[in-house]
């Protein structure tokens, strides 16, 4: 009996877990009070009691509303609505009802706390720090209605009034970055306390870190802190000038701070917690958000707009995209759109064909950690997943010419090799520096035996190096006294084309002011892989020639048989320094150097925008380069973001400025404005 009794409650707490009802994560910049905590979810206000349970919304408007501030007195919440026009002040009744707008100033206001009697609401504006109204300080509006004070504050960005009303906690300077961690730069400062009666000013004991969102509990300011290098919550006691830790998280930061009702709420992980500053102890608050959330529903998107990362199938009869998380393939002229990955509760990144057009393989974090894809290019079959060592976000997906490997880069500045068969990821190098991108660009040889990358040295210009596959050896091949990038192997195996600047020095300190106005040229380079393979500039000479004499035909072929010949990349670096020569191209600052058919690459020129031209900049021009005749010429000009070449060399995809894409010839002449361009009207 008691087995079965046993058994009948496990069966019964099982039933009740799968009923309860699925916590709610993403709840942001709570508000505490007596009884009540407000938040923001799904750019709404809600409303729910301070133990949790169900949330109930307060806003329901399409337009964007954020900052709730819950009233002293928990009768109305404060919040900042985006309703028509700028950023400005509405209160709303705890209870629900018609929102109630305070401030209308076209420079914007966004709600930062109440008066301790729950009279009037404290905001932020810029509007008195004409033209740019990037300095904002303190403002106050009655919540009946009414004209706007200013704060004989001059500068604020977030702050609160002590329960007496007679001092004020609060940040001073903007920041543009917020998410900037550990920030130790010119935009932190400490916490200021002033006396609004006489100006005095009184600040923690600060040295270097970021400290924001400071909020009264009696005679205490509470406020966030990097000190640790991650923000926690410390407390700073007016009357003892007793600094302390409150918080010693380790996992998550703390975005946002709020005190009331005796306790601090806090956001966490996507989570709103409480903590009782008497005992020190916090706890997560259990909430529960229902809405008809219309952008849940399935429904068809247009994702023109909306493609992140391409690649073309081996002979450009496909494209397959990234758009709104999913990997979709679509033609370029017959047939439909095909949806791979299926799996809209993940993201799905960065994918690549194999050169056998056989699998698209792609970054998927349905897991909760990144993971390699490999699926069936037609779509059939269920994605075979590896795991890749030290996850995080890999970057520039590369299959190997013998589809038999993939490369890929890591937030990590590291490169890998993986073994399709195996699955085993080979660490191959790691760059040096990040600054401002990454830039290993890491290529495939023609012949899969090495990879082509870009590695920074310790004077930040850059140098080409090389990594042979089989036996893992990292050669330096270009001598660093230029800055070096963007490599690209020719078809034949016999070059390597990489892109080079002789001015690029007083860049390296890309942060500084004497990188400003420095504009940096590069030119086209190629290096003569092996030692007594003649340079493919040598001078010419218009020559007459006499008619060679027929061969006779090869009776060993048998007839349709393949007669391509395997590419093979012998490399001798010794003396390679004396084999790069320059092509001659005109210099420009050019960038995104790809190969073509033999013979052929492709780079970029970005073009900005000048003077006072309105609409959007004119986008860059594609340039063609052909060994056949020495020449650079413009192939595609309004070009948006990017391209893509396909395996064979033949097609190129690319978008245009009118965010159009178009699958063209890469092999032929330059192809005709609106030429090539493929349907992206809608997905589900």
């Amino acid at each position: 009996m008691l087995q079965r009794l046993t058994i009948s409650l496990a069966l019964l707490g099982t039933l009740l877990a799968q009923l309860a009802p699925a916590q709610t994560l993403l709840v942001r910049e709570p508000s505490v009070g007596d009884r009540q905590i407000t938040f923001a979810y799904a750019n709404n206000i809600w409303i729910v009691d301070r133990a949790g349970g169900d949330a109930r919304r307060l806003t329901s408007f399409q337009g964007e509303t954020g900052d709730p501030k819950l009233s002293p007195d928990g009768r109305m919440v404060a919040f900042t609505g985006r309703y028509g026009g700028a950023p400005s002040v509405y209160v709303v009744p705890v209870e629900g009802g018609e929102p109630k707008r305070l401030t209308w100033h076209p420079a914007g206001s966004q709600v930062s706390g109440w008066t301790p009697d729950s009279r009037s609401v404290v905001f932020i504006s810029g509007r008195a720090s004409a033209p740019s109204g990037g300095v904002t300080k303190f403002w106050t509006v009655p919540a009946a209605g009414g004209p706007e004070t200013p704060m004989m504050i001059p500068r604020g960005s977030n702050g609160s009034m002590s329960p007496d009303g007679r001092r004020m906690a609060y940040v001073m300077p903007n920041f543009w970055d917020p998410e900037w961690r550990n920030y130790r730069g010119g935009q932190v400062r400490p916490i200021w306390i002033v006396n609004l009666d006489n100006y005095e000013l009184e600040t923690p004991p600060w040295t270097d870190s970021r400290d924001v969102w400071p909020v009264w509990l009696g005679e205490t300011v509470y406020f966030l802190s990097d000190r640790d290098f991650l923000m926690n919550i410390w407390s700073y006691d007016t009357k003892t000038k007793k600094l302390a830790q409150v918080t010693k998280f380790t996992d998550y930061d703390i975005k946002s701070l709020s005190a009331g009702g005796g306790l601090l709420a806090f956001e966490k992980g996507g989570r709103i917690h409480t903590l009782d500053p008497k005992s020190g102890q916090s706890k997560a608050v259990d909430i529960t958000v229902r809405g008809d959330f219309p952008w849940l529903t399935p429904q068809w998107k247009p994702i023109q707009n909306l493609v992140f990362n391409t690649a073309l199938s081996p002979t450009g009869k496909r494209a397959v995209i990234e758009a709104r998380g999913e990997i979709f393939t679509v033609p370029a002229e017959k047939g439909d759109w095909r949806n791979l990955s299926n799996s809209p509760g993940s993201a799905e990144r960065n994918p690549a064909w194999s050169p056998d057009g056989k699998v698209i393989s792609w970054f998927s974090d349905k897991s909760g950690e990144y993971q390699l894809n490999l699926a069936a290019a037609d779509g059939s079959g269920t994605p075979r997943v590896i795991a890749l060592p030290m996850p995080t976000f890999q970057f520039t997906p590369a299959w190997s010419p013998d589809s038999k490997k993939l490369l890929l880069t890591d937030t990590g500045l590291r490169l890998w090799v993986v073994d399709i068969a195996t699955g085993k990821a080979t660490h191959a190098d790691t760059d040096t520096y990040m600054v401002p991108e990454r830039s290993m660009n890491p290529v495939w040889s023609p012949d899969s035996k090495w990879i082509a990358y870009t590695k920074r040295l310790n004077t930040q210009f850059r140098a080409i190096y090389l990594y042979q596959v089989e036996t893992g050896k990292v050669s330096q091949m270009t001598d660093g006294m230029a800055d070096a990038t963007w490599p690209a192997w020719d078809a034949s195996g016999k070059y390597l084309f990489f892109l080079a600047s002789t001015n690029f020095g007083l860049n390296t300190s890309w942060l500084e002011m004497e990188s400003y106005d420095r504009p940096i040229t590069r030119a086209l380079y190629l290096a003569v892989l092996k030692k007594g393979e003649p340079s493919p500039l040598l001078p010419e000479s218009d020559e007459e020639k006499t008619a060679a004499p027929e061969k006779p035909a090869d009776s060993t072929k048998a007839k349709g048989a393949d007669s391509s010949k395997t590419v093979a990349v012998t490399i001798d670096l010794d003396g390679i320094a004396s084999r790069i020569v320059a092509t001659g191209v005109a210099l420009r600052n050019y960038e995104a150097l790809r190969a073509g058919v033999a013979g052929t690459v492709f780079m970029v020129e970005p073009i900005a925008a000048t003077g006072a031209t309105a609409g959007p900049p004119p986008g860059g021009t594609l340039h063609r380069y052909q060994l056949s005749d020495r020449k650079a010429i413009p192939f595609i000009t309004g070009l948006a973001d990017g391209y893509q070449i396909s395996a064979d060399g033949k097609k190129l995809l690319y978008q245009a400025i009118s965010q159009s894409w178009h699958i063209v010839d890469a092999d032929k002449g330059p192809p005709a404005p609106g030429s090539g361009a493929i349907a992206l009207s809608a997905v589900k």
